[in-house]
């Protein structure tokens, strides 16, 4: 299971390790919220370079998984809360103590969740509260992770191969449903690269029609009993047909593209000057 952190404003991707049910966080990530480094490649060689105890062991501090990135799930370096703190030692910031208490309150918070499942629901809710979105909004962007999950849990009993095969199917419903792959709909939004899910720009009617694509692709899947890539990549296209259809219908009879280049970013920025 994989998600996003928040620290004052920052994001921080994790994911949980059912192995040793740990959470592990990027380390680029949590280097970059404590310093504001511009160059957090260049930064972490320097602190390297300072600390030649951390530099020795680093093998055992860092741990390489897999993560979301901007060109879909790759492995990147990671390290859990104890690998985390060791790395806190190397770097001066005055945000090192208020994080720490943040990587407390974290685990306390997965431990929570596994006992309590309703409890993750309520805090991605929370999340997006924080960060301006409507309540109406938070509704229909939690609904679609639902169907999402529902969808891939499909592709993963029919032998679909997580990352890549995942990717293809999941640009085949967007380009059936609204004529743009992902990676096109981000440049007609005018989302930056890094860290930006195309999801939480979607307006209304798009996180809608994406829901239609996807459940419609679920349905059809489970229907025609769906194996291997290129049977579910078949499902996925006519899945997709189906909201594009939808789509083209309301588009006509109200005159309105569904598309829009519009984005919340404004929402993140908002809140960065609200925390000055």
């Amino acid at each position: 299971m994989s998600n996003i952190k928040l620290f004052e404003s920052k994001k921080i991707r994790s994911v949980w390790n059912e192995e040793d049910q740990k959470w592990y966080f990027s380390v680029a990530d949590v280097v970059e919220a404590l310093t504001d480094t511009v160059n957090v490649t260049d930064y972490i060689k320097k602190m390297r370079k300072r600390d030649e105890e951390l530099s020795k062991g680093w093998g055992q501090v860092v741990t390489p998984l897999e993560m979301e990135t901007t060109g879909g799930k790759q492995k990147i370096n990671c390290a859990s809360a104890e690998g985390l703190l060791r790395l806190i030692q190397s770097i001066p910031s005055p945000k090192a103590e208020p994080f720490k208490r943040w990587l407390a309150k974290v685990g306390y918070e997965r431990l929570e969740e596994i006992e309590n499942p309703e409890l993750a629901s309520q805090r991605v809710r929370q999340i997006y509260k924080a960060k301006g979105y409507s309540d109406e909004w938070i509704e229909k962007r939690l609904r679609g992770i639902a169907v999402r999950d529902e969808l891939t849990n499909e592709w993963k009993k029919r032998g679909v191969k997580e990352h890549i095969e995942f990717a293809i199917l999941t640009s085949e419903i967007s380009k059936a449903t609204f004529g743009l792959t992902p990676s096109e709909y981000k440049i007609a939004k005018k989302l930056p690269g890094k860290g930006e899910n195309l999801r939480d720009h979607m307006n209304d009617l798009e996180l809608i029609f994406t829901m239609l694509g996807e459940a419609s692709t679920t349905e059809i899947t489970k229907n025609t009993d769906a194996k291997g890539f290129d049977e579910n990549k078949t499902a996925a296209k006519k899945g997709g047909k189906i909201a594009g259809d939808a789509r083209e219908a309301l588009e006509k009879e109200t005159g309105k593209k569904v598309v829009s280049k519009g984005n919340y970013l404004q929402l993140t920025e908002q809140k960065k000057r609200e925390l000055r």
